[in-house]
């Protein structure tokens, strides 16, 4: 797979890459380490993280972060998010999945092995649109995990990030698919998370461009699911969104589900409708507030802290593909 640009950033690398039907973007990531910019009491993780500033990286045989695009495009028209510009939600082939991480991958020639290579469906596009996410998944584990030795070479772990669209006639099936896969293919090893922000179903409306399930469609969907291992992770983006516990209650049993709080990054569209994490971001008292809340009605909690430079670089949102030549980095 072809790079046509690669942006350094202060955490990784930025690809754009071609694919099989045009440009696609993906990213390779070292990680801080949970002890710097996680707090989760559930994981031992309980002391009030500092101001997250950017600092050295784990080495990438520890944790590698590979994300990448399951469309080229988005069709969803989420109001915080900058992939709708770049084109409508157009499926990414399997190869274009599979090629995506070995090109990260062959990023590091001199990494032979990690003990966690994450692979995270959730750069352009609403991957539950795309089923090669599936079989893409099985084949990562079928053959990167082992060398030719037999040896464990790259431990991976998947992610697939949706909001559960509302028109996808598939998603169940999609939904059940990968929840196997999770708990029997990956032993547990996989994640599922579900983009929430707001237990507010006019707030979720707008948001979401009235593209996403509500919360009761969520919840029919999910019946009958039951994780292994890790929970399923109801993400909400912080921002003036109303995130209620006892709302979450009525469709989300705890025992299943873990909450996880993160910023809201500074996209184009974010930043032009003045949709952002009130106070310091960086910090963890933006997310104060609504982890008590939330653990208080039996919720494991998982507060995120980006920090100023992962933010700016767009290494988490943003879209390399928009932005104009020129004025970045080059690896």
């Amino acid at each position: 797979m072809e790079i046509t640009k690669n942006i350094a950033t202060p955490t990784g690398n930025i690809l754009i890459v071609q694919g099989e039907r045009g440009p696609l973007e993906m990213l390779s990531l070292g990680d801080y380490g949970k002890g710097v910019n996680i707090k989760c009491d559930a994981l031992g993780l309980d002391r009030i993280p500092e101001k997250v500033k950017h600092t050295k990286l784990l080495p990438l045989e520890e944790k590698w972060v590979i994300t990448i695009s399951t469309q080229y495009g988005c069709s969803m028209g989420c109001e915080f998010c900058d992939v709708p510009l770049v084109g409508p939600g157009i499926n990414a082939t399997l190869n274009d999945l599979i090629q995506q991480v070995l090109t990260g991958i062959h990023l590091h020639p001199e990494v032979v092995a990690t003990k966690r290579l994450n692979i995270h469906f959730a750069r352009m596009g609403e991957p539950s649109w795309n089923p090669a996410v599936l079989d893409a998944a099985r084949w990562f584990r079928d053959h990167l995990r082992r060398g030719d030795d037999g040896e464990i070479k790259y431990e991976v772990h998947p992610v697939v990030s949706t909001i559960m669209p509302k028109r996808n006639e598939w998603l169940k099936v999609f939904i059940h698919t990968w929840m196997r896969i999770k708990n029997r293919v990956y032993e547990g090893n996989a994640g599922l998370q579900l983009s929430i922000n707001s237990t507010d179903e006019y707030e979720r409306a707008r948001q979401f461009n009235n593209n996403a399930l509500s919360l009761h469609g969520i919840a029919r969907i999910m019946e009958g699911v039951v994780p292994y291992g890790r929970k399923i992770t109801l993400n909400f983006a912080v921002a003036d969104y109303d995130i209620n516990p006892a709302i979450l209650l009525r469709y989300f049993n705890p025992e299943h589900y873990i909450v996880k709080l993160t910023p809201m990054h500074k996209t184009i569209e974010a930043e032009k409708r003045r949709i952002r994490t009130m106070g310091d971001y960086t910090t963890y008292y933006p997310y104060h507030e609504h982890e008590v809340a939330l653990k208080s009605a039996g919720y494991d909690v998982l507060v995120f802290i980006a920090s100023k430079d992962e933010d700016e670089s767009k290494i988490t949102c943003g879209n390399a593909i928009l932005a104009p030549p020129g004025g970045d980095d080059e690896a």
